[in-house]
């Protein structure tokens, strides 16, 4: 069986058993996790059912309680500072269509924009929605909307680069981080010339006022002659792009950047010439997310690290929790993923999501997250079983199974606890708290 959309597409799609555990794997490597008994329904489609689901959603609803800050206020995302966050970890936990969600999430990671350059929520915002509109579409498109979007102007200088005064920063960036890859197929010349097609674009946005004007401007564009790849024309800025994607090594780029959003291991190198394949000339996104999902690597192949703000609104989910408390900012911070604020242009490591710090911080989130439904360490009718805490722990999280190494350090745990006469309360308060920082958690 083949997840080919053209006879001319041949590509691998998983055959292996789809239970509840793998359709677990693809909720989170597609979404944010699963809601209670949401992975026993999805897996009763089969893999491919249940992929396109995922990947064509018929609407979209926002399930639970609307966001609030620490005082049960409604969030005030264009005004309130770290709203914005809130606003979008919201969309996270509530959506009913995950799959576009996340794909916001990546194109985020992708054309990285950070509100400190940006210095507006709404310009932040509006970005997001471009993203998420687009981020199952055309990635030639994408590319464009983003390229003119107001927040990108702003964070790679497209508003000053004119004619007389080129700037070569988005130049640079849409070559080596968003079409082509770091020092493949251009040199320095090319940005220089990339960036004088790029020119014309003036904007500004005022904190203060929130006033703001963007736009395009014929008389500050250089209508000389460039050279870029080889080539030469009076190219504008839709040239600009059309020239990253016509670029050879446009789709090799495209397709490794995006299958290691979803599986950590390299695709072999059939499967990588067939998902280029599939791609190339069309710039079609969904299609070669569609492919990827159905692929056996993705069932098959190691555990991968969650992101921490897909861990954060998993366990969210998970709880059936809202969005309640401005916390979430700075814990998110902490474990090492603030929403609307990237390290640099590049984005964040996806390969070094976990270190001592960071660890530290989703034991806090966790912390916060089990705060409101800890039980009284004088709590009664719980069992002094080691064994039966461990099961209701599990329970609380919906994890019907433990990799065996987690399992046993965790009975270790509860029978010592028990044997020092620390309550079953807390015995199961802890273990709830483990439970989530497990390795378990951590990965699928």
């Amino acid at each position: 069986m083949s997840c080919a959309t053209n006879s001319y597409v041949s590509l691998p799609a998983y055959k292996g058993p789809f239970g509840a555990a793998q359709a677990e794997r693809l909720l989170w490597r597609a979404g944010f996790g699963p809601r209670p008994g949401q992975a026993k329904a999805l897996a009763k489609k089969g893999v491919k059912n249940a992929v396109l689901s995922l990947t064509r959603p018929a609407g979209e609803k926002l399930v639970g309680p609307a966001p609030t800050d620490d005082k049960k206020v409604p969030i005030a995302p264009l005004d309130a500072r770290g709203h914005e966050l809130l606003w979008w970890l919201d969309r996270m936990v509530r959506t009913s269509a995950p799959t576009p969600e996340r794909m916001t999430l990546i194109w985020h990671d992708w054309f990285a924009t950070s509100i400190v350059g940006v210095k507006s929520q709404k310009l932040m915002l509006d970005q997001n929605q471009l993203l998420r509109k687009g981020g199952l579409g055309s990635f030639a498109e994408l590319l464009l909307n983003v390229t003119k979007d107001p927040a990108m102007l702003l964070w790679l200088s497209g508003n000053k680069n004119t004619r007389l005064s080129p700037n070569e920063n988005y130049a640079r960036e849409l070559m080596e981080l968003f079409t082509l890859g770091a020092q493949r197929g251009y040199d320095e010349s090319d940005v220089r010339e990339q960036a004088r097609a790029l020119t014309g674009w003036r904007g500004y946005y005022r904190q203060k006022t929130g006033a703001s004007d963007f736009r395009y401007e014929p008389n500050l564009h250089d209508t000389g002659i460039k050279t870029v790849f080889g080539k030469k024309g009076n190219f504008d800025w839709q040239d600009a792009c059309r020239l990253c994607l016509e670029h050879p090594l446009h789709p090799s780029f495209f397709v490794r950047r995006l299958w290691s959003y979803f599986i950590p291991t390299a695709p072999g190198k059939k499967t990588q010439a067939e998902l280029e394949k599939l791609y190339r000339g069309k710039y079609q996104v969904r299609p070669v997310v569609e492919a990827i999902l159905q692929h056996p690597d993705l069932y098959r192949g190691p555990r991968m690290v969650k992101p921490p703000v897909v861990y954060t609104a998993g366990l969210l989910r998970a709880m059936g929790r809202g969005v309640d408390s401005t916390r979430w900012v700075r814990l998110t911070l902490t474990a090492g993923q603030r929403l609307f604020l990237p390290p640099d242009v590049s984005g964040w490591d996806d390969e070094r999501w976990l270190d001592t710090a960071t660890l530290r911080g989703r034991w806090d989130l966790v912390a916060w997250a089990l705060r409101s439904v800890a039980l009284d360490e004088k709590a009664t009718g719980l069992p002094s079983d080691a064994f039966k805490l461990l099961t209701q722990a599990q329970s609380f999280w919906h994890v019907p199974g433990l990799l065996p190494g987690t399992r046993k350090v965790l009975l270790d745990f509860g029978q010592r606890s028990l044997a020092a006469k620390a309550s079953p309360a807390t015995v199961l308060n802890a273990l709830r708290q483990l439970i989530a920082i497990s390795p378990d958690l951590q990965t699928a």
